[in-house]
């Protein structure tokens, strides 16, 4: 029987594993022009060719008979370095999209209620940016201008979606191996969020890297064309994670790396975002900043900070795969059920076999 997005689908499972045609038609046993044909829809996929395919994707069968997700690339928001390859970035965004997809049809399935962020629209201010991160701290129900205990748990409560990152073929690397670090996508409030993440950081990477991502959700759903939205991101994630009044208090007057490593353990913030932070705010003046930064380095602390901060474990996911499928999981029948590989799902969800039952009738962790 035809499938109809064989062609689309198969250009997606290359995207996600990085191959080429001529790599898949090896893999598959087909010739490297029939691959061509049928992802330019010249050619009908025959279910023989497609269970080829899938036996050397490690994909089940559905994944090519499912929709592909609307995900358009330049609403996507990628925390990312400067050198980070386009294939690369093609394989984030391929299994952030298969993500997504499986979050959109969990959520309409569950009732996962959806997030009530604030959303900016329009021209923004250093003042206004500020502001939109206390309302944010507002919607995530921290209470307060204290430090934030679980960002990641906060978030999953107010209903975003939060996973970790692996790229098939690449287990525990480096984020600057792949030079991404997070990426996320909120069509707006009367849809589902997502944020992905590279997990290989430290808790306090990790922490900045989620209330980055936050950053995009409230400043960039509706401002797409900003020319500075990574500065904006880094400048809400400060915010939100130290909040202006507190860091006059913390960070003003000389400050040393001594007295920046007592408030990492306190606020969960790296040495290096407090410094920006300092900075942002006019509390950490251009040379005492450059001053900082050079004993960070002296001392080899930009990659390897003191302070260990315990890293996060995201578990909504997890728990939307449990309502949904009931428990225990058996991953290669939710596998199919989904239509994405075992191995590429059990990496978004590394908690669900861990995650203890839960009332069917309210999703977000309390």
């Amino acid at each position: 029987m035809a499938t109809p997005l064989a062609g689309e689908r198969i250009r997606s499972v290359r995207h996600l594993l990085g191959v080429s045609q001529v790599d898949l038609s090896k893999a598959a046993s087909i010739s490297q022009s029939l691959v061509s044909q049928i992802e330019n829809g010249t050619k009908e996929a025959t279910d023989e060719v497609l269970e080829g395919i899938a036996a050397a994707t490690g994909m089940p069968r559905s994944f090519f008979e499912v929709a592909p997700p609307d995900v358009p690339l330049g609403t996507l928001r990628f925390r990312k370095l400067s050198s980070a390859k386009q294939g690369d970035t093609k394989r984030v965004k391929a299994l952030f999209d298969e993500a997504y997809r499986i979050v959109f049809d969990l959520a309409l399935e569950t009732g996962l209620p959806l997030p009530d962020l604030p959303i900016a629209q329009g021209e923004i201010t250093h003042d206004d940016i500020e502001r939109l991160a206390a309302e944010t701290r507002e919607a995530l129900q921290l209470g307060g201008d204290g430090p934030i205990r679980h960002l990641t748990r906060a978030c999953e409560r107010a209903g975003v979606v939060v996973v970790p990152l692996t790229l098939p073929g690449e287990h525990n690397a480096e984020e600057e191996a792949i030079g991404h670090f997070g990426v996320s996508f909120w069509p707006g409030k009367s849809d589902p969020a997502l944020v992905g993440y590279f997990s290989s950081g430290s808790g306090d990477r990790l922490r900045y890297t989620l209330a980055h991502e936050v950053g995009h959700l409230v400043l960039h759903t509706r401002r797409r064309n900003v020319t500075d939205a990574e500065g904006e991101a880094n400048r809400f994630a400060g915010a939100l994670l130290m909040p202006k009044s507190r860091a006059q208090d913390a960070l003003s007057g000389g400050i040393t790396l001594r007295d920046l490593a007592v408030q990492k353990s306190k606020w969960g913030i790296s040495i290096q975002a407090l410094i920006m932070r300092g900075s942002h705010l006019g509390l950490i003046d251009e040379q005492r900043k450059t001053s900082l930064f050079k004993q960070l380095s002296a001392r080899g602390w930009r990659k390897n900070e003191p302070v260990r901060v315990v890293p996060e474990e995201p578990a909504l996911f997890a728990r939307l795969l449990s309502v949904r499928f009931g428990e225990p999981l058996r991953m290669n029948q939710v596998s199919d059920r989904l239509g994405l590989g075992p191995v590429i799902l059990r990496s978004l969800a590394p908690t669900a076999q861990k995650t203890a039952s839960a009332p069917k009738n309210v999703i977000p962790l309390r």
